[in-house]
């Protein structure tokens, strides 16, 4: 992606060189003014015209992508969609939950400019003097992120149009109707493979970081486990071919990248953070594609830097928190499990627990602000205030960038300590600060990171950000060999359990994971499978996977319907806050201490989960301007 970046930045110089120029050169083209039957005509044509179809994985539209700007905008998004994450606002409910998702007037993800500019390169693939094998290959690239594309609008709206041509506004194509989803998705699945099989390794000449085989066979994994597990829960057949190719494609990426990334920090399930903390993904294990970012040209605005300041809105509820297992491997309300130490103190709530949940979200501290053993902050008197601190690292630096990942105390943008956490928004303790706050007292920090240079209004992170991983691809051939009914304890070992050890928790063991594993978990779902999806769950918090994952499982209501509540507390610690003891909507206004109550129940506000939201409404310019399409089930 360097070497394409470096091509466009000497596109764009050209054009800006033409623009300089007299207005009688501008009055007409040069000869040599490449034309859609005259620009693909060299292997670095094919190159700089599919450059730009990299502005996918940085869509916004697209729940997982990695979008620039603020975090909350981008993979958070579909967490909290899921109800996997809360915003700090007061007024920022769900809006699945609260019914509050505005119709579509345009967009909503449905655009086929990719599509157009694909088919484009499609049409001219026997242009020019490449040779076969880079005919085919530039053919299998174009194809990778059509299908990509074409994907994710399935996934959105079900049918749609098949558009495998280039339209001109008079094409009788451009005008016809959605085309039923199975026909659509066998069509995707089918050039995704021939391109897996056509692909050429042109490293030497795309650069390493750039779409290739592998690259091909992560989205065949997502993509068919997807649609296998839609089309089985919204029952409508056609889905064992998919889940076979799932299969197949994970278990070959599962061979080329046998290593998981163990991070070089020391904290705990360190490598699980610094995916998403490092400067350079190069040569990562089990990095399959990533996100380039670089000093001065291409930096990732306001990743670290926001989880920095005040303005970061992401939190995790209570019951996310309570999905986290302990190290034995145990859910915490497993009636054997001796290592849950409660919920009744932030630091019991997070003693013993999966260390993703500190990777996560920030665990609890308190410090002194008066200079002692490391600038601008020391230990207090009370050695039970260190423990996380002790666990995660101490932030002995404290400058800005300071050194390392995730360490304790907390600094803001200007690398001002912060005094304690959980730090209530509207606390009132001298020892808080107005920065790094939030409601529920789960602060999420995925991004956050001690070495990155933030200071206000200037973000200049530059750490990479991986677009496929290993990581994903095991959770994937886990569920889908449990969905073909082939998930055994050496299923289990070869993935779920490779992610526990990385993160130091005990190995799922099937034999143990009865009915009665897991009281809390959704009654309706296998035990097996609860857990499979949990695993899926932790190991993918934040990156946005969450609201995906439960429309494709019919599950919506069951995650999006729950109460939203925080962290046990006293109510002395907050000002015009109300408790709640339990998940009802009742103004506790007479207790000392509870959950913190964040918002109402939506089921007993009359709200709620509406069936129409599995998919999303098709946007009514689109049926304006061409009625032959049809609108989505319960959007008339």
């Amino acid at each position: 992606m360097k070497q394409m970046k470096n091509i466009c930045l000497v596109l764009a110089l050209v054009l800006v060189i033409m623009g300089s120029c007299s207005k009688d050169y501008l009055e007409k083209y040069p000869i040599t003014s490449p034309t859609e039957s005259t620009a693909f005509q060299t292997y670095d044509n094919f190159k700089s015209y599919l450059y730009p179809c990299y502005g996918m994985f940085t869509d916004a539209t697209i729940l997982t992508s990695v979008t620039n700007g603020f975090p909350q905008n981008a993979q958070y998004r579909g967490d909290y969609y899921a109800n996997y994450l809360t915003f700090k606002g007061t007024s920022q409910q769900n809006p699945y939950a609260w019914q509050t998702i505005e119709d579509a007037v345009s967009g909503n993800g449905w655009n086929f400019s990719y599509i157009r500019r694909i088919n484009i390169m499609l049409d001219h693939i026997g242009d020019g003097s490449l040779s076969v094998e880079e005919r085919n290959h530039w053919k299998a690239v174009g194809y990778f992120f059509y299908c990509y594309w074409y994907m994710e609008l399935v996934n959105h709206f079900g049918n749609v149009p098949w558009v495998n041509t280039t339209l001109g506004t008079s094409s009788e194509q451009a005008y016809g109707p959605r085309v039923d989803r199975l026909v659509v998705t066998d069509s995707i699945l089918a050039r995704l493979k021939w391109a897996e099989e056509n692909i050429g390794d042109f490293s030497a000449q795309d650069g390493a970081n750039t779409i290739n085989k592998n690259c091909i066979l992560a989205v065949i994994s997502r993509f068919t486990l997807r649609e296998a597990t839609w089309r089985k829960y919204h029952n409508l057949g056609d889905y064992n071919n998919y889940l076979q190719e799932c299969a197949s494609a994970s278990k070959q990426l599962m061979a080329l990248y046998p290593t998981l990334y163990t991070g070089t920090d020391g904290s705990p399930a360190s490598g699980y953070g610094e995916m998403w903390t490092t400067e350079s993904l190069d040569g990562i294990p089990g990095v399959i594609l990533y996100k380039e970012y670089f000093a001065n040209t291409n930096y990732y605005c306001n990743s670290s830097y926001i989880e920095h300041t005040s303005s970061h809105n992401v939190e995790m509820p209570q019951h996310t928190v309570d999905m986290y297992l302990t190290k034995n491997g145990l859910p915490i309300h497993n009636a054997a499990n001796t290592q849950y130490a409660g919920d009744k103190t932030p630091y019991a709530t997070f003693r013993n627990r999966d260390p993703r949940l500190y990777q996560t979200v920030m665990p609890p501290f308190r410090v002194s602000s008066t200079p002692g053993d490391a600038p601008g902050w020391s230990y207090t008197s009370d050695p039970g205030d260190r423990e996380y601190i002790d666990i995660m690292g101490p932030n002995l630096s404290c400058s800005n960038p300071g050194i390392g990942m995730k360490r304790l105390p907390s600094q803001n943008w200007s690398a001002t300590v912060l005094g304690a956490v959980p730090n209530f928004a509207d606390g009132t303790s001298s020892a808080t600060k107005a920065f790094v706050s939030c409601r529920s007292g789960y602060y999420v920090w995925k991004y956050y990171d001690q070495w990155e240079t933030s200071f206000n209004n200037s973000a200049l992170n530059t750490s990479d950000k991986p677009i496929f991983k290993i990581d994903e691809v095991l959770l994937n051939y886990a569920e889908c060999m449990w969905e073909m009914g082939q998930f055994t304890q050496a299923i289990a070992d070869e993935t779920i359990n490779k992610l526990r050890d990385r993160a130091s928790v005990a190995h799922m063991t099937l034999a143990s994971i009865g009915a009665d594993f897991d009281p809390a978990r959704d009654q309706s779902i296998d035990p097996i499978l609860w857990e499979i999806r949990r695993e899926r769950m932790i190991e993918l918090m934040g990156e946005g996977f969450g609201f995906d994952d439960i429309r494709r499982w019919d599950k919506a209501a069951w995650y999006v319907n729950r109460q939203d509540y925080g962290m046990w507390i006293n109510k002395s610690e907050i000002t015009g806050s109300l408790l709640n003891t339990s998940t009802s909507q009742a103004d506790n206004t007479g207790m000392t201490q509870g959950y913190r109550f964040l918002f109402n129940d939506p089921v007993k506000s009359g709200k709620g989960w509406l069936d129409k939201y599995y998919l999303y409404q098709v946007p009514t310019n689109e049926i304006a301007l061409n009625p032959a399409l049809d609108q989505n089930p319960g959007w008339d």
